[in-house]
């Protein structure tokens, strides 16, 4: 699969590893070039753009025009919104997330087709689970998601 991240922090980073390692093509677009010195491993195959995801000629040297994926992982939630529609809507990518961290947001480009992650609704839902639940498999899995969310 073709792939294209937008952000290289630590969660572009980790998937960007994770996809370069399972044999996909990866590209991963970020505007500060010490994002990718800190968080793509040594055996990361993939390609490196430095640039922003909003910008067309950005998406084009990463591949967006041949991508299979598009995510936008960025820690704004604007730069994500916008780059997923440009992907989306301008260039026909099929499979596109974003990151959204407001809640309120999240769910209104969902309704407009969007795929959305939202860690904040992620771990708010881990905490309240975990809280109305005394199981063991409910802390286990709260645990897990802060641990994700930290690193």
């Amino acid at each position: 699969m073709n792939v294209v991240i937008m952000g290289s922090g630590r969660i572009g980073g980790t998937l960007a590893n994770r996809l370069s390692a399972e044999g996909h093509n990866v590209a991963i677009v970020d505007t500060n070039p010490a994002s990718f010195e800190k968080y793509l491993a040594a055996e990361y195959a993939g390609q490196t753009i430095l640039g922003d995801g909003i910008d067309e000629d950005v998406l084009r040297e990463a591949g967006i025009e041949r991508a299979d994926a598009f995510i936008a992982t960025a820690g704004g939630d604007n730069h994500n919104l916008m780059a997923a529609q440009m992907a989306k809507v301008w260039f026909g990518v099929q499979r596109v997330v974003a990151r959204c961290n407001d809640g309120v947001r999240a769910e209104v480009y969902g309704d407009l087709g969007l795929a959305i992650i939202s860690p904040s609704r992620i771990a708010a839902a881990a905490l309240w689970d975990t809280l109305m639940d005394d199981s063991r498999h409910q802390r286990d899995v709260a645990a897990s998601i802060t641990k994700l969310l930290r690193d």
